[in-house]
């Protein structure tokens, strides 16, 4: 009997392996799901010859069937963009500069943060929701009619959004809901969105505050704040919600869910995410190297908070290296030992990264700011946002002044202490860079390394040519087949 576990390289060629396959909408709904007359009216009114349409991986299925309807209607050059650099809901702008096209076309769900170098359109597409089922839960959810409700939405399910007001509106009049805003004068305005040419948002008179974030907007009643409202949401659960949940941590969260036509009170323990948080950022105060990963390349002022994070880590005494590597994974960022914590630039939704599997922890630009600017306190407020941590921002903190280089404190993680002090912004005027730091009067010391002497003290480098010292040999005829079963062993 043979071996099942052996196989030939000719039986390994053969073998089918059984992967789901998403099926193609019909051709008769792809204009109402795709708004490909829309986007045709786009593309002619303003004379873009190239177009790149950015798919995620769910609606590739769909990309090649969509791309041949416009470039027949519109005549232009048709690229589409597969595989993106980074997150799917952010727009890959450097992809489309690849190929030098005069627009993008978004398709499926966003994260709605500002780019600024082409001109955009988003194209949502419209998911199934059964909206009397969506009305039923809410009800079951909220039977105090009086409720002060906010409803958020993703931005796949904008499109039902009016048809649930019109059933719930007449019963529940505090309700409101939210609008999707996109900031920047190169988005096309249509019927789902609008347009924002600045970063200020207009207060209603009738209300206290204008809320604008995350792409989305709407007004708090005069007197009130938001952590006296509840908020629905509608969608999956996924990183859109977790990023509103951990944003708006006073309020409370129920949700619907279309796909499964249920609503559910959600439970997730948010003081217990924020503390574990808390924890990673006491892990970046005990670091000493830091990496900062490049996690979008088209999120509007991402190298301005690159500058502001180089600059805070370095006035914490911390050394800083810069990474672009695309989208992370555990074995990308095992390569680097060297770094005792990554602090990751994305947008919003893609910067709370669970690094529960990873062997060092990757912390947002707010919480790397936590750990390094005595100004900035942890509180209840929770930043996800990078842009508004910069000066302007509405969670803007100046950094610290110097202080003294013996000033420590206790890490709450090991229970030793560790140096607390900032350095000037240039590093020769500072009296405090040296290989080795006093902490205290009873001379306790730490070596500040460096990526360079860590490498120094590896048994191995990585992939080195040794130039003139490999010897030259004759090719030789290696084995033939797989390394389960090469054709000269022979079967059991």
């Amino acid at each position: 009997m043979a071996d099942p576990f052996s196989s030939s390289s000719e039986n390994v060629i053969q073998r089918v392996i059984n992967v789901s396959v998403t099926t193609h909408s019909p051709p008769e709904n792809l204009e109402d799901l795709y708004q490909i007359n829309q986007t045709c009216d786009f593309i002619s009114q303003r004379h873009f010859q190239k177009v790149a349409l950015q798919f995620p991986d769910d609606l590739l299925v769909d990309s090649v069937a969509i791309a041949a309807e416009i470039e027949k209607n519109c005549k232009v050059n048709v690229y589409i963009l597969g595989d993106t650099s980074y997150g799917s809901c952010c727009v890959d702008e450097v992809a489309a500069e690849h190929v030098g096209a005069d627009c993008i076309i978004h398709y499926g769900r966003s994260c709605l943060s500002p780019s600024k170098r082409l001109p955009l359109m988003y194209v949502f597409g419209k998911r199934p929701i059964d909206v009397e089922k969506c009305v039923s839960a809410f009800k079951e959810l909220y039977p105090d009619p009086q409720s002060h409700i906010i409803i958020l939405y993703e931005v796949n399910y904008v499109h039902a959004i009016n048809d649930l007001l019109k059933f719930l509106s007449p019963e529940y009049p505090t309700l409101v809901a939210s609008d999707l805003v996109v900031e920047g004068e190169n988005c096309y305005r249509h019927s789902y969105i609008k347009i924002q040419h600045n970063d200020s948002c207009v207060s209603d008179p009738d209300s206290n505050q204008v809320i604008c974030q995350f792409g989305r907007q709407f007004s708090l009643k005069h007197g009130m704040s938001i952590s006296d409202y509840s908020m629905f949401y509608i969608g999956q659960e996924g990183a859109t919600l977790t990023n509103f949940m951990m944003t708006w941590n006073r309020c409370s969260f129920s949700s619907f869910d279309p796909a499964t036509a249920k609503g559910r009170t959600e439970s997730v323990s948010i003081n217990r995410a924020l503390m574990k948080r808390y924890y990673a950022i006491e892990r970046a105060k005990d670091a000493n190297v830091v990496g900062i990963l490049v996690g979008t390349l088209g999120v509007a002022n991402y190298l301005n908070i690159i500058q502001q994070l180089k600059e805070v880590i370095h006035r914490a005494g911390k050394k800083s290296y810069m990474f672009a590597m695309g989208k992370l994974n555990v074995p990308k960022l095992a390569n680097f030992l060297e770094i005792d914590i990554f602090v990751l630039v994305a947008c919003p939704e893609n910067s709370l990264l669970d690094s529960s599997e990873f062997y060092k922890p990757v912390v947002t630009p707010f919480e790397m700011e936590v750990a390094c600017n005595r100004n900035r306190e942890w509180s209840e407020e929770y930043v996800t946002d990078f842009r508004h941590l910069l000066p302007g921002g509405k969670s803007h903190v100046p950094l610290a002044e110097q202080q003294d280089c013996d000033e420590t404190d206790v890490s709450l993680i090991t229970g030793a202490l560790r140096s607390n002090y900032l350095l000037n912004s240039e590093p020769e005027e500072s009296s405090c860079s040296s290989s080795l730091v006093p902490r205290n009067q009873t001379l306790t010391v730490a070596n500040t390394k460096s990526a360079a002497s860590f490498l120094s003290g590896r048994s191995w480098r990585g992939l080195e040519q040794n130039l003139g010292e490999t010897p030259v040999v004759k090719a030789v005829e290696g084995r033939r087949g797989i390394a389960i079963a090469y054709e000269e062993e022979g079967t059991s």
